[in-house]
């Protein structure tokens, strides 16, 4: 936990500013119960009026001090806390969003959004406690000794038995109690998991009849996680009645043990009440203390999992030197590529070269799991080649900048994905200073507007999280219109077009093709009809390029492509 304290840096002043507070706030509160005695002792005792007020305004100015520096100790950490949380989930969301796809599902979406909450969240609530109680809880603690011995080392002994007796019974509980906590963020996790799982795919759970196998996993893993936290809960309850019944026999003993010497003429009755609020303040910060050290372990836990994400050496980063590509606007090539998934025990693609340049529509097609997907994934460097290259305007993307990469491309996922908003602020998202003219324009080149138009408000109806107020077919309209708008130099559709009609299909491709006219386009396609008016296709087969050309060259020279087509078109269609 130590290691995320480097974020305090910009707090620095406010640290130290609370840490004075809360000395000048311990220090009234340790001199208050003297301030008392004094009035027992020499005002009450002897009847000096005038002593009793003018001790008694003494009382209320130091009290009052104290007071203010409780508040504004208050509001400093509560300001410095909520401060240091901001930061540091801007630097989970920050490195998360540098991370390769590979290191996304190492950790796990669920993972993420806990760690980024609840994990910070329970450092947040640790560091008002630290920052509270760290500074005024040891000093109140051996200020109260020293002062209660000061009152009456004899009587002290009683604190000798009490405090180690105290001090124990906390250990007890922190080492019960700590390895649950640690187990309640994973639980948590847990549930965090099965609860995104069960939104996002509330209509496959449907259609498969499987809401109550999902309520199951659910109740699950939520009884899981509230045994677990009723056993914690119940171990800390017990600590509080524990502590203030040894507390109150303390307060028994002392007045016990304090009359007797009273009476004895060996200690003065404010004295023996200065001592009994000495002891009670001790063991309050003892109490303090064991509330903050059984938090820490909770935190140190949650600090743990935050310091993995921010530990993560991302595996696409930019080049110590960054070269810009030349005068070339859009050429794509693949040398002799070759990826394979972390773990895989062959490659997905292998040896892979081809050319794609302006003015020109190369397509991909091939069988499922023959690598199609993959290889568009790695132009914007979503991954990172194992052997050979993919250049950009002839530089290797490695060697290029990510954002001045990304910035010529317009890319079209496979799984069409919108963000909660209007429908104009998802087309904008591939150009946010779009103007209303290029966000219509793109709509209506990805054949958008039609729908657009049915719609009551238009560009401005409202997309729900991930489109599910709309169909598939729309959202990849949606979706192309996205990159559209943005002008590109290269145009990548991974499977873009499959939930079109024909129709759509063929309107969409023609209107495409005057747009793109000036840059590189590469499509990844299941349907023939997409693919076959392309200047060039690429079959890929289990991972390898089995034939390259034009639709009539394939057809004569690729046997892979033309099962594909035969499986597609009839004979007629085909002549």
């Amino acid at each position: 936990m130590l290691k995320l304290f480097r974020f305090l840096k910009p707090f620095t002043f406010s640290v130290a500013g609370v840490l004075v507070l809360l000395f000048f706030q311990s220090l009234a509160e340790l001199y208050l119960p003297t301030l008392m005695a004094d009035i027992v002792n020499t005002g009450i005792v002897k009847g000096d009026i005038p002593f009793i007020w003018r001790i008694g305004t003494l009382m209320l100015l130091v009290a009052g001090v104290s007071g203010i520096c409780s508040v504004w100790a208050g509001f400093l950490s509560a300001k410095i806390s909520v401060g240091f949380g901001r930061d540091v989930r801007g630097k989970i969301f920050s490195r998360a969003e540098s991370f390769s796809l590979h290191e996304f599902g190492q950790i796990g979406t669920a993972s993420l959004i806990t760690r980024t909450t609840n994990d910070i969240m329970q450092i947040q609530n640790v560091l008002i406690m630290i920052m509270r109680m760290m500074i005024s809880a040891p000093m109140m603690c051996i200020g109260g000794i020293i002062m209660a011995v000061s009152k009456d080392a004899e009587l002290s002994l009683i604190l000798v038995v009490v405090l180690p007796l105290l001090a124990g019974m906390i250990f007890v509980v922190a080492k019960k109690g700590v390895p649950l906590f640690k187990a309640m963020q994973v639980k948590l996790d847990r549930l965090n998991r099965v609860l995104l799982e069960g939104l996002t795919g509330i209509r496959v759970i449907r259609a498969f009849n499987r809401i109550d196998y999902e309520k199951k996993r659910f109740h699950e893993a939520n009884r899981d996680l509230t045994a677990t936290a009723i056993k914690v809960n119940r171990i800390m309850a017990a600590l509080m009645p524990l502590m203030m019944l040894i507390m109150n026999f303390t307060s028994i003993a002392i007045v016990w043990f304090g009359g007797i010497r009273v009476s004895h003429g060996e200690m003065q009755i404010g004295d023996m009440m200065a001592f009994l609020q000495y002891a009670m303040q001790i063991m309050f910060s003892l109490v303090m203390l064991s509330m903050m050290f059984v938090m820490i372990p909770r935190a140190s836990a949650s600090a743990t999992r935050i310091n993995e994400v921010l530990e993560i050496t991302p595996e696409i980063k930019d080049a110590e030197q960054v070269k810009l590509a030349d005068r070339k606007r859009g050429f794509v090539e693949f040398k002799d590529v070759t990826f394979s998934y972390p773990g895989a025990e062959e490659p997905v693609i292998e040896d892979i070269s081809f050319r794609a340049s302006p003015g020109e529509v190369t397509a991909i097609i091939g069988g499922t799991g023959s690598g199609k997907s993959t290889l568009l994934n790695l132009i914007p460097r979503f991954y990172d080649v194992e052997k050979g290259a993919v250049l950009v305007d002839g530089v290797d993307v490695r060697e290029m900048p990510q954002k001045a990469l990304r910035a010529k491309i317009g890319f079209v996922p496979q799984i069409a994905l919108l963000f909660s908003g209007t429908i104009e602020e998802n087309i904008r998202f591939g150009k946010e200073d779009a103007s209303e003219a290029e966000v219509r324009k793109a709509a209506e080149i990805a054949q958008a507007t039609e729908f657009i138009s049915g719609m009551k408000d238009g560009l401005d109806t409202q997309i729900a999280q991930g489109g599910t107020n709309i169909s598939g077919g729309q959202k990849q309209r949606l979706s192309i219109a996205r990159a559209l708008v943005r002008r590109p130099e290269i145009y990548v559709f991974d499977d873009s077009f499959s939930a079109l009609d024909f129709k759509t299909d063929a309107r969409l491709r023609a209107a495409l093709r005057k747009e793109t006219a000036d840059a590189t386009v590469l499509i990844v396609a299941q349907r023939v009809t997409t693919v076959m008016d392309a200047d060039r296709i690429v079959v890929l087969d289990e991972g390898k390029i089995a034939g390259m050309g034009s639709h009539k060259e394939l057809l004569n020279t690729c046997a892979v492509y033309r099962e594909i087509v035969s499986s597609q078109l009839s004979e007629e269609e085909l002549a």
